[in-house]
């Protein structure tokens, strides 16, 4: 290569897309950060990841020019970024460019001054536009520093004050916070295609997680068919691999036809989730296929040999957006033959299929019976073409260059798919998911936990990154899952000892608030904390219900405490926008709940979890021990070749039953 920087000694797939940039970039370090002072020149902290279509735009476009770099490094300290590795520097410079813009994504482009301060960015900026902002804040550092210090002091100053929580500590808990919550996000529904009445369309899984607990609290016919229509409709849609399972990020468009085609394992570990989570109510054949196929998905592409997960799978291959994945014409007709009409007319190989360059995008409008009514065959031969068609088209696919695998193993991410796979073990009772779900949990605890409590978010060969408080909140709630399904109590107590560092280190009493870093780690310019949900729930609404649940299982008052307190300052953002802080919804919906638990002691255990699990209400806590114990909720309920079922309410428990249905009888009644 003629260019070679210092991002070749990085490890992020990332980081080393742009080693062989004539860009001079150097990563995220102390010793960067130096050279920064000491040459008094501005820092561009450039950030993205590895399966970003516009970051890899702009790459091209401007980190491989030479007129681009020559300026670049002559007059700034460049520094890349991979966001999923540090999410705590895109979070910083992230928040200052929605100050300065009203807007964020990626790349993120950020100037700051020696020390880290920031004072101007953007996202993705064409060539002429980026030349014009190097060389105008260049001169502008030159000729008018006091300028540029004014920039950067007004800017630290407002991120120090974004989004601070209001004190709503006198307020209670009530069901009528999250009525007005869903009734102001119903006028954001799109009620034809489903999903939000905008383009782009994330799938957004907290959101539909919640709105399916809250409907099953709060029966709504209109919401339970909003429900349903944009399950069906992201299954149908092209942001879902017709061919080989798994969801791309987001649609461009507002009926889920053409994606962004990257592929990312925090998203598909979400929708696993949702879709089990959406059988249990309604037991639809679509959302248990959706299920087992992205399931594939992730152990097919996904899977390390270790039994950890890779991060995601770009949306470019052979640098052309989503050539991986659309078709043309004449290419199915030639592979389909005699089965290409049904397949033409099942996956809309005609004008609502139609993308662009003579390529189609597979997407779905029509149910099953009305296709195979049309073609004169039962659903079963419909069914079976299609999966015969789906299966020739994936070895096909197979041979064509793969997108780009970014092959980072982060704690927060396997935590989630982790806790997915549990969940899909408990609805559906497949034992590969169980496996599955226990192995990564090893994997975790023998390459991401240290013995004191400390996780690590990324490790490998080379480096190690030490945990943020998401690897924190995912990792205890796959835990948690995972002593479930197994009833074994050293998940428990490992969970709880995650748990009680976090709370060290992570938690501020003063200020009632989790930060998003390890307060005994590196330091940043601010100090941030994370409360509004996401494409991923925010980790302090995620450690508040870890808490929730942690208290029950240990009789611990200041773990409640502590959930309460947090759940307090965030009442008036639910009840106000409740899309942005649904997962703290799920919490306060679980807090207006009787408080149910469902204790099972004996050798059975497992038997009885997945049997009542299926049936049981979204506010059920289980507590599960094939073994006596010394935690106070087992205490003197375990009998030897007996399997005892305590209901228990408000922390007052009904005498125990053997028999499932009776245990049924008992939770109907006493969940009102």
């Amino acid at each position: 290569m003629e260019h070679t920087n210092q991002l070749i000694n990085e490890t992020s797939p990332y980081l080393l897309q742009h080693a062989h940039n004539p860009v001079n970039w150097y990563a995220w370090n102390e010793k960067t950060l130096e050279i920064a002072k000491k040459e008094n020149k501005l820092i561009l902290v450039s950030i993205g990841y590895s399966a970003c279509h516009w970051c890899h735009v702009m790459e091209h476009e401007s980190f491989e020019n030479y007129e681009v770099a020559e300026i670049m490094n002559q007059h700034f300290i460049n520094i890349k970024v991979d966001r999923e590795e540090r999410p705590d520097i895109d979070m910083v410079y992230m928040g200052a460019v929605q100050l300065m813009t009203g807007q964020g994504g990626w790349p993120l482009n950020c100037f700051a001054l020696p020390d880290g301060r920031p004072i101007y960015g953007g996202t993705y900026f064409q060539k002429s536009q980026w030349i014009n902002v190097l060389t105008n804040l260049a001169e502008l550092y030159k000729s008018n520093p006091d300028k540029v210090f004014e920039y950067a002091e007004n800017l630290t100053n407002g991120l120090l004050h974004l989004e601070n929580p209001k004190d709503t500590s006198e307020k209670e808990f009530t069901f009528d916070v999250l009525k007005k919550s869903v009734t102001k996000w119903k006028a954001q529904f799109d009620n034809e295609h489903g999903g939000p009445n905008r383009a782009p369309k994330f799938p957004l899984p907290n959101n539909y997680s919640f709105l399916l607990n809250y409907n099953y609290v709060e029966i709504d016919l209109q919401l339970k068919k909003h429900i349903d229509l944009t399950l069906k409709k992201m299954a149908y849609g092209g942001i879902y691999d017709q061919i080989g399972g798994g969801f791309a990020r987001y649609s461009t468009d507002i009926i889920w036809k053409v994606p962004h085609f990257e592929k990312m394992l925090y998203d598909n570990a979400q929708l696993i989730s949702l879709y089990s989570q959406a059988y249990k109510q309604n037991p639809n054949e679509l959302y248990k296929q959706i299920v087992f196929d992205t399931i594939d998905f992730i152990k097919r592409e996904l899977l390390d040999s270790n039994n950890g997960f890779y991060s995601a799978l770009d949306a470019d291959s052979e640098g052309v957006e989503g050539k991986y994945y659309v078709w043309q014409l004449h290419e199915l007709q030639k592979l389909l033959s005699d089965k290409f009409e049904i397949f033409k007319d099942y996956y809309n190989v005609n004008d609502l299929g139609y993308w662009e360059d003579d390529n189609y995008v597979l997407i779905r409008n029509e149910e099953n019976s009305v296709i195979a009514i049309k073609h004169g065959i039962s659903e079963t031969e419909l069914h079976s073409i299609i999966i015969n068609c789906n299966t020739i088209l994936l070895k096909e696919r197979d041979k064509r260059i793969k997108p780009g695998l970014d092959n980072k193993i982060l704690a927060s991410w396997n935590g989630l798919l982790c806790k997915a796979l549990a969940e899909a073990y408990l609805i559906f009772n497949d034992e590969s998911f169980k496996l599955l779900a226990i192995m990564n949990a090893e994997y975790l605890l023998n390459n991401h936990c240290k013995q004191n409590g400390q996780i690590l978010r990324l490790c490998n060969e080379k480096s190690t990154i030490p945990g943020f408080l998401d690897d924190y909140a995912f990792v205890i709630d796959a835990f948690i899952s995972i002593y479930m399904i197994t009833a074994d109590i050293n998940w428990l107590n490992k969970g709880n000892e995650m748990t009680a560092y976090a709370i060290e280190n992570f938690y501020d009493e003063s200020q009632n608030t989790f930060f998003y870093t390890d307060k005994s780690k590196e330091k940043l310019i601010v100090r941030k904390a994370e409360w509004s949900d996401n494409v991923i729930p925010a980790s302090s609404s995620k450690m508040a219900n870890n808490l929730n649940t942690l208290s029950v299982y240990f009789d611990n008052l200041y773990y409640q405490d502590i959930s309460n307190n947090l759940l307090k300052s965030v009442l008036i953002e639910i009840e106000s926008y409740g899309a942005g802080y649904s997962n703290w919804a799920q919490l306060l919906l679980q807090k207006t709940q009787p408080k149910i638990e469902v204790v099972i002691v004996g050798k059975y255990v497992n038997e009885k979890l997945v049997a009542l699990y299926k049936q049981t209400a979204p506010n059920v806590i289980f507590a599960l021990s094939d073994k006596p114990s010394d935690l106070a909720i087992f205490k003197n309920r375990y009998v030897e070749e007996k399997t005892y079922l305590y209901i228990c309410k408000n922390n007052s428990c009904l005498l125990p039953t053997e028999d499932i249905n009776t245990a049924l009888k008992l939770l109907e009644t006493n969940n009102t």
